[in-house]
């Protein structure tokens, strides 16, 4: 985990595409999208239908390495509005032993609007928490701090003649996007003029790397 600075607030990245708030003892993250492959499935498309107990194992040894008390899953947490109801029973085991163990909070997406909390947890559309917004989807004309997902984003560069992709956070003065943090969930290159537009100009790329966090600035 690397600690940094956001308009006043004391975060740590973590290299799975989360965020700790120590004096929270929070852990955000975003667009877990749980039973993908089987929303897939159903419209004839087969995959391996592991990525629900995959990003829940990874979930669950987070919250057991920061010892988070808070959980805050900020939208398309499911890849829809049913797919709690999907969940296989080792994935749902995992989720409930979660959500019992934690103050956890759904916030809903596009993808999963309106779902029925079968798993445990609170169910909002937004919040504000200490002076920090926390929601699925950047407002560009929102001026206070803002923690959001929905983009998905990855930075792609090219080292020593190899085409590099990682998970990254967009962040500016005032937003964070988070990286999705689900198993199965593809990513928008960082540069994309939709994430420019959500976030504004002198945007950065975050990389958190061992005891690093690697900036690289964002063209408009």
């Amino acid at each position: 985990m690397v600690r940094f600075s956001f308009s006043g607030f004391e975060l740590m990245a973590l290299p799975q595409g989360a965020l700790f708030w120590p004096a929270r003892e929070a852990l955000l993250v975003a667009d877990l999208h749980l039973e993908k492959a089987s929303w897939f499935a159903r419209a004839g498309q087969m995959l391996p239908p592991y990525d629900s107990i995959a990003t829940l194992a990874d979930l669950t040894a987070i919250v057991a390495a920061t010892d988070a008390r808070e959980i805050w899953c900020l939208g398309d947490s499911f890849h829809d509005r049913d797919g709690c109801d999907r969940l296989p029973n080792e994935a749902r085991a995992m989720l409930t032993a979660l959500t019992a163990s934690t103050r956890w909070t759904w916030i809903t997406g596009n993808h999963d609007p309106g779902f029925a909390d079968h798993c445990g947890g609170a169910i909002v559309e937004e919040a504000v928490v200490d002076g920090l917004v926390l929601r699925h989807e950047a407002d560009p004309a929102e001026t206070r701090p803002e923690l959001s997902g929905h983009f998905h984003p990855k930075l792609r560069i090219s080292l020593r003649g190899r085409q590099v992709s990682r998970r990254c956070f967009v962040t500016t003065s005032r937003k964070i996007i988070l990286p999705a943090f689900g198993a199965l969930t593809g990513g928008l290159d960082a540069h994309h003029p939709e994430i420019v537009r959500a976030v504004g100009p002198d945007a950065e790329a975050l990389v958190p790397v061992a005891d690093r966090l690697l900036r690289f600035p964002i063209a408009a």
